[in-house]
């Protein structure tokens, strides 16, 4: 049986420069250009937590593509992240280099099986306290803590629905604003 090498991240750095990947595992993932849902999604977001981070000196917020270093052969692009000002020595201007204190990742058809699955466990392997997963087709937003090593659901928010951070402390977003 053969296996195909792991890559590490100098491979990461030297993959084509006209798409974007991830690198999880070793193994370089294509990650397909956002839909318009997803965009929406993303700008709504993350354009009310830079605000709200900014004007309540907690820390930066950042979208993707901005790669996380957990490790040598995984490297991620959150589509949104938030690091605290305790934690700001990960950031670099190249990329941060472990991981950021809350992630949120816009599922579409391409990303939903490694959002739910693999970096989900890769985010609570690195100790992501905070980790929410937006389902715009199903306008749907599901909330996980880290708790004992886990990212463990809390909370299905749905149309109506106010979603509130524990880790963005005071954040909190309508989903029908998403």
């Amino acid at each position: 049986m053969v296996t195909a090498a792991k890559l590490t991240y100098q491979d990461y750095l030297n993959a084509p420069g006209d798409e974007r990947y991830e690198l999880l595992d070793g193994e370089l993932i294509l990650v397909a250009s956002p839909n318009e849902n997803h965009q929406t999604a993303s700008i709504a977001l993350s354009s009310r937590m830079y605000s709200f981070a900014k004007e309540n000196d907690l820390g930066r917020v950042f979208h993707a593509p901005y790669d996380v270093l957990f490790s040598d052969s995984n490297v991620a692009q959150p589509d949104i992240m938030f690091i605290s000002k305790e934690r700001d020595h990960i950031r670099t201007p190249a990329n941060v280099q472990g991981a950021p204190d809350f992630i949120v990742e816009i599922l579409s058809p391409s990303s939903a099986r490694h959002d739910w699955g693999y970096k989900r466990d890769l985010y609570a392997k690195h100790e992501v306290k905070e980790y929410w997963i937006i389902d715009p087709a199903n306008r749907l937003v599901y909330v996980m803590l880290l708790k004992n090593g886990i990212l463990d659901l809390q909370a299905t928010h749905g149309e109506g629905d106010t979603v509130t951070s524990t880790t963005l402390e005071g954040f909190s977003v309508e989903v029908n604003d998403l």
